[in-house]
């Protein structure tokens, strides 16, 4: 019963806060036209994409592929590419089939030089695993056995011995490893640790059912494992429960406990970087997903508070009250850590007391809570899941803003800034736009984002795509559409709408990331794109009694829609009344049934904080239903007398021909020849399909798109979109 309050309490409160649509949606082939993606599919026809590194020191781009690696310029991710690659050796493949796996690789660059991949890789690269080099050594969470039963963190590569944690779910239960990463504490390099960000199983007392929960752990890069105790094992592990939730009343807080994605915004220190981690929730009852950021500090508070404790598995965690042994598990040895009299140069000099304590307490008894103690960023109303994040924080003329590049499980990349309202506890978050970066909707897998040159890099089982991180002249030719589209990376510079330099000069530039006021920014600029006349006019036919459709999809999904009409010979515009009959829908005005006063020429325009834009002007004709009556004698129910058929060597017509033929029937006014057109499209039909057929000739006769110089359009065909002409059915 409290979930069920929880999730009606967060609906009603998503709902108050009014989450928008996103403002631009670009579609795959409009973001290869403008040449705001690239795409890299590989050179063997099929890239088999694992993973991404990005290293802007070497100005290269690694792809980690099946069988492959590949080696990218950044500017020209298409462009000299460089290939390593990397089959099997003879016999592996045969090896694995005959432990009852797919087929699966070791892989070597050198091959007078193979090491075991063991606790550096999973056995399978479906499996997660996270991974970072410090110091020439390799930090990798991952289950090390061929039946992913042995999970581990690892440290290898080096000149030191390897270390890994100890086979125990009460360090690591089930684990799904997501990022790992260096943060230093100090200037002193002794006290630097590996974080690991991961989810795991937990039972909680008096229950059988497992629960899913976020995690922090973290290790000394300087740990050598114990002497007796805890050998070539970690010595200085320790973990902490990652909170990411809603406040609902009553403390029934509405939790995101799948750890999806974690990106490190770096400060100029490095030692204090915001920690932003994308979440969903795995609960029944609803789906969604939350962006939480985390403060160091609050971090190593918890690392440095209370252990937790309990007696047995069936009991409830509490704070650990007892003597805690020195030096204190968890902490490096270092010149920060020692004490006058208690010198310890390495984690091998620690007491036994130390490690056995270490050993039975490596959960901290505090959560880590986010800033605020509630997520930046919530969704769940997506019709898609969030799967990656990065983050860039751009300077814009009202300050600095954290844009958000959310990766989708549907090919798709989100672009979302997050406003902090007047109260710092509250935020407004603008999808600014939604990319589709891929044709089909594959999850996307990785994101790698380059400040230095604006580009995003995005990976998914198809391939890799380099994408721009703005385009400021797609959001339109006016100072109002410009401000409007309310991205920090785009501000009006009197002629156009460009990249924002905060060197530029302050008196043509023109930006309201806050509040998107166009009124206030753009009052000495266009303000109104409604010329009636500037817009190109299609003239659609429509047939009497039938349904119409007219189409008019705003740019914006955030942008109203106003209808007008002007009825000849009266030349004053009215606004189009709605009612049963009339129907406005999100892509257009749909007449259930047309009357012939309905004629007129139709005016659509959006508006949009005060932007008013002429979008689309149709003049609407309507066919009489007596015009029709003798062909289509079922619209009065008589009985139709069809004329006979040839004998069956009559060829039939080519496909798609018939449109053409429509509109010389309509210019010529012949009724009789289009009796005899839909009697040749029923007699070159196998009976079965006979009855579409002389649907479609009726449909292509009530709806013609006809330009102002008497062309024909054919009727739109995309997927999931009404027609661009009136249509009767």
């Amino acid at each position: 019963m409290w979930a069920a309050v929880s999730v009606c309490w967060l609906g009603a409160a998503l709902l108050a806060a009014g989450h928008s649509l996103p403002r631009l949606r670009l579609p795959y082939r409009e973001l290869l036209g403008t040449n705001r993606s690239v795409l890299f599919f590989g050179h063997r026809g099929s890239l088999g994409f694992r993973s991404l590194y990005l290293d802007e020191y070497r100005d290269r781009l690694f792809i980690g592929g099946k069988d492959v690696l590949y080696s990218l310029l950044l500017d020209r991710a298409s462009a000299d590419a460089k290939e390593i690659y990397w089959p099997p050796l003879p016999g592996q493949t045969e090896e694995c089939f005959r432990k009852g796996k797919d087929p699966g690789h070791t892989f070597s660059l050198d091959p007078a030089s193979v090491e075991a991949g063991r606790g550096r890789c999973p056995h399978e690269p479906s499996r997660t695993f996270a991974s970072t080099v410090i110091g020439g050594e390799l930090y990798a969470g991952l289950t090390a056995d061929f039946l992913g039963r042995d999970p581990g963190i690892f440290r290898s590569t080096g000149t030191r011995s390897a270390l890994r944690t100890e086979v125990d779910q009460r360090l690591l239960n089930d684990p799904k490893f997501v990022a790992a990463h260096l943060i230093p504490d100090n200037n002193d390099g002794d006290n630097d640790k590996a974080y690991f960000f991961f989810t795991e199983k937990v039972v909680e007392a008096g229950s059988k059912e497992h629960a899913i929960v976020s995690r922090v752990a973290r290790v000394c890069v300087n740990d050598a494992g114990g002497q007796r105790v805890l050998v070539n094992k970690w010595s200085t592990f320790n973990k902490a429960r990652l909170v990411c939730s809603v406040p609902g009343p009553g403390g029934i807080d509405t939790h995101f406990d799948e750890l999806e994605d974690v990106f490190l915004l770096r400060t100029k220190d490095g030692k204090s970087p915001e920690i932003y981690a994308l979440f969903s929730t795995i609960s029944h009852v609803f789906q969604g997903s939350a962006v939480c950021v985390y403060h160091m500090a609050d971090i190593r508070e918890v690392f440095n508070g209370p252990f937790a404790h309990r007696e047995s598995p069936h009991h409830q965690w509490d704070a650990y009250e007892g003597r805690v042994p020195y030096p204190r598990p968890g902490v490096c040895p270092s010149k920060t850590t020692n004490q006058p009299r208690r010198q310890y140069g390495t984690t091998k000099d620690f007491p036994d007391e130390v490690l056995h304590f270490a050993r039975a307490h490596p959960l901290m008894y505090k959560p880590v809570y986010p800033r605020h103690r509630q997520p930046l960023l919530v969704k769940t109303d997506l019709p898609h899941h969030l799967r990656q994040l990065v983050v860039d924080r751009v300077e814009a003329e009202d300050g600095q803003h954290d844009v958000l590049f959310l990766g989708t499980d549907a090919g798709s990349v989100l672009k979302v800034v997050v406003l902090q309202k007047t109260s710092l506890a509250t935020t407004e978050d603008v999808v600014l736009e939604e990319l589709q970066v891929f044709k089909v909707p594959v999850p996307i897998t990785q994101m790698e984002i380059s400040i230095k040159r604006q580009m995003l890099y995005v990976g998914s089982s198809l391939g890799v795509a380099q994408v721009r991180l703005h385009r400021c002249e797609s959001y339109g030719t006016a100072c109002a559409e410009c401000c409007l589209a309310r991205d920090p990376y785009c501000a009006w510079d009197g002629t156009a709408c460009t990249r924002y330099q905060p060197s530029g000069k302050r008196r043509y530039r023109r930006q309201d990331i806050r509040h998107g006021n166009p009124v206030h920014q753009c009052l000495d600029q266009n303000l109104t794109v409604d010329d009636y006349e500037s817009v190109e006019e299609k003239v659609l036919y429509g047939a009497e009694d039938n349904s119409t459709f007219l189409e008019c999809v705003p740019r914006s999904p955030q942008a109203s829609v106003q209808w007008f009409v002007q009825r000849p010979p009266d030349e004053q515009r009215d606004e189009v009344k709605t009612d049963e009959r009339i129907l406005q829908t999100e892509q257009g005005l749909l007449f259930r049934k047309l009357h012939r006063h309905d004629a007129g020429v139709y005016y659509c325009k959006t508006l949009e904080h005060g932007f008013t834009q002429m979008v689309a002007k149709m003049a609407l004709e309507v066919i009489a239903s007596e015009q029709l009556a003798h062909t289509f004698h079922r619209e009065r129910g008589d009985k139709p007398q069809r004329m006979p058929c040839p004998e069956p060597r009559l060829v039939p017509q080519a496909p798609k021909t018939w449109f053409k033929d429509i509109m010389h029937l309509i210019n010529s006014q012949n009724l009789q020849q289009v009796e005899e057109y839909c009697a040749r499209l029923w007699c070159s039909s196998r009976p079965h399909h006979r009855k579409s057929k002389l649907a479609q000739a009726k449909h292509a006769l009530a709806s013609v798109d006809v330009g102002k110089k008497g062309q024909m359009t054919k009727p739109h065909s995309g997927k999931n979109r009404m027609p661009r002409q009136a249509s009767a059915t």
